[in-house]
């Protein structure tokens, strides 16, 4: 890894919130801030258009405006800015944060039912990168925070499935927590299984029993981490429930959620699963979604 975090603008109202957070970010893991912008060609058969001189200005102003805005928040801070033309605007930018240690992008408000809007540009570069991505959302305010501080931490919450290879979401998330100086809260949702939903008074205590095999495994995989983090506050849940309404439940008012995303080389079927779907359109705290085996 290169030590640095790579965010991506696009203009939107959502990127002063994000490069806010992404400079943060930068500052706690003592990381370089890579500011990108990555413009498509307007597509016209049977080539691309590339873009008017109006349009390179308004994109050169907003890399140039952010960066000095940062630079007199965060002295300290190394910034760069650059700007990507071309016809994919997700390969590009995957391919430009493919050696950052983390990828900061933004997503806006739908509604209070519909949640947050990713859209097609963040969705795909997401299945095409294997670097950690956090999407921050549009509404975050500072009006109520400390200087130099986006908000007040709450906890970090990690949603885990025991079936997958959890390591790379485990070693993610405590060093988020860590730096934060902060607890974590790990998060596995399970249903009973179907016999439970016709006979749900057949044997009472095999509920209990499931409950407390995954409880028990959950702590056993967690524990070399609590080890490394000794003055980590962990506190890990196995619950019954849909486990995206769970991990969305414990994630109110967190620092981040993180969830993961298991990575499928073929270019066949779905490489975002529909729990974090659904954590990355309704959580309302910033969101890591971490690339594992």
């Amino acid at each position: 890894m290169s030590n640095r975090i790579t965010v991506g603008l696009d203009g939107s109202g959502a990127d002063l919130v994000c490069a806010d957070w992404a400079a943060e970010e930068a500052e706690l893991r003592g990381a370089d801030l890579d500011l990108l912008h990555v413009e498509d060609w307007p597509q016209h058969a049977p080539f691309a258009v590339p873009l008017p001189e109006s349009r390179r200005r308004s994109t050169e102003d907003l890399l140039a405006g952010t960066r000095e805005r940062l630079a007199r928040e965060h002295p300290a801070l190394a910034i760069s800015s650059r700007r990507i033309d071309g016809l994919a605007a997700a390969e590009a930018l995957a391919s430009a944060a493919a050696d950052a240690d983390l990828l900061v992008l933004g997503s806006r408000r739908l509604g209070p039912v519909a949640g947050f809007f990713v859209g097609s540009t963040g969705s795909d570069t997401i299945s095409r990168t294997e670097t950690p991505v956090v999407l921050v959302r549009a509404n975050g305010s500072r009006d109520d925070a400390p200087a130099g501080r986006a908000r007040p931490y709450g906890p970090v919450v990690l949603g885990v499935d025991l079936s997958s290879n959890c390591d790379r979401l485990f070693a993610f998330s405590c060093d988020e927590a860590h730096r934060r100086s902060c607890p974590l809260v790990v998060i596995h949702g399970w249903s009973p299984p179907p016999m439970f939903s016709y006979a749900p008074s057949l044997d009472p205590g095999v509920e209990e029993e499931i409950a407390n095999g995954f409880e028990a495994t959950l702590r056993e995989l967690l524990e070399p981490w609590r080890s490394k983090y000794p003055q980590l506050e962990v506190d890990s849940r196995a619950v019954v429930g849909q486990p995206a309404v769970q991990i969305l439940e414990a994630a109110s008012g967190a620092a981040l959620v993180v969830v993961g995303r298991r990575i499928r080389r073929s270019a066949l079927g779905a490489h975002i699963g529909p729990l974090t779907h659904a954590v990355m359109h309704h959580a309302t705290s910033p969101v890591a979604v971490v690339a594992h085996d």
